[in-house]
Formats: C-alpha cells, sequence, structure tokens
C-alpha cells in the first residue's frame, strides 16, 4: 500500500471534486480488479496512478515514486445518489501539478474501461427459494 503522500510536504492542498463517472468506474473497478490499482498514464512518460480505497496519487516513477497529485478523504458518508460528485480533499506535490490532473483522469476512465470490458465476468443469476 503506497502511503508517501502522507509523508512528502504537500505544496498546496484544497477542495477537490470528483465526477461521478470517475467515482463510480474506479469502485466498480476495486470490485473487479482488485483493491489496489496501478495505471501506465499514457503519454506522461513516466507518471502512473495509483487507485487505492482512501486515495488516489499521479506519482512519478522516476523519482521512486514521488507523489505528484493526490484525491483523497472522499465524501461518500452523505452520498445518497450516484450521479452526484463526490467532493474531497486534493493535494499537490509539484508546482505544474494542475497541469496533469485532467489528462490524468482522463486516462484513468479509458483505461479501466478497456480493462473492465477484457476483465473476465462470471455472473450468476440465483433464484429465490420457492414459497412453501
Amino acid at each position: 500500500m503506497y502511503t508517501r503522500h502522507n509523508e512528502v510536504p504537500i505544496y498546496e492542498h484544497r477542495a477537490g471534486l470528483i465526477e461521478a463517472a470517475h467515482y463510480n468506474r474506479v469502485k466498480t473497478a476495486f470490485k473487479r480488479l482488485g483493491r489496489e490499482i496501478r495505471l501506465v498514464i499514457p503519454r506522461l512518460k513516466t507518471l502512473d496512478l495509483i487507485l487505492q480505497q482512501d486515495a488516489w496519487i499521479i506519482v512519478d516513477r522516476a523519482f521512486n515514486d514521488l507523489p505528484i497529485a493526490a484525491w483523497l478523504d472522499f465524501e461518500v458518508a452523505q452520498r445518497d445518489a450516484l450521479h452526484t460528485a463526490v467532493h474531497c480533499q486534493l493535494r499537490l506535490f509539484h508546482a505544474n501539478a494542475d497541469v496533469v490532473i485532467k489528462r490524468a483522469l482522463e486516462a484513468m476512465e479509458l483505461i479501466l474501461e478497456e480493462r473492465l470490458a477484457n476483465a473476465e465476468t462470471t455472473h450468476q443469476v440465483l433464484n429465490f427459494p420457492e414459497r412453501k
């Protein structure tokens, strides 16, 4: 489990907002692909996105997985609809982190969609027991 986003000094932090489609896709991926997912972000040479239950972190693998940006403290306790955005905290660890955030989320969406489509889905329908 990656924890450096809690150890490295923060450049800037602010309130963040994750679109419902992104949040829901990641939750589905956790159920089908595992509890921790690491994605290589295309066209961003050494950046990866680590998805964990409590945080999504963009890291630079060329610098020993130094965090670039992280979304955490997802406010889902009061969430009562799947179509509403999720409030969170956004931590930036680099002065230019804003530049890669949008591209990282777009890449995440495409990669997870592909992985979920290719994942073996073995669904089984359970019949209700007969009434007596």
